[in-house]
């Protein structure tokens, strides 16, 4: 089977993506969105794109790309990429950012 394309026209109506979504938007709550993110991705993935809310979060809050990059230890390239998207993108770390805002998780460990 030939390597299937992914690119920024294609991405959004790729069945495998499109299933991926279904799949997550099935997860009835935070535990299950987890055990399922974690079945799927790589401590490392994982990781990474934890980070990049986190930057996403920081940079939503008023911090300087500088102060991002001390304090998280993301690089200058990925604080400079996820705000790329936060502010140009499809508009998702806005959703969820608000969607934190108005109804946060609980950070209490289960």
């Amino acid at each position: 089977m030939a390597k299937r394309s992914f690119t920024e026209g294609t991405w959004r109506a790729d069945p495998w993506f499109r299933n991926l979504c279904r799949a997550l938007a099935s997860c009835r709550n935070a535990e299950e969105i987890a055990n399922f993110l974690r079945d799927v991705g790589t401590l490392s993935e994982l990781k990474a794109w934890s980070e990049r809310f986190e930057v996403a979060k920081q940079i939503a809050g008023g911090k300087t790309y500088r102060e991002i990059t001390e304090k998280t230890g993301a690089s200058t390239t990925t604080v400079t990429r996820v705000g790329s998207y936060l502010f140009d993108g499809e508009g998702g770390y806005t959703r969820a950012l608000t969607s934190l805002t108005h109804h946060p998780l609980s950070s209490r460990p289960r």
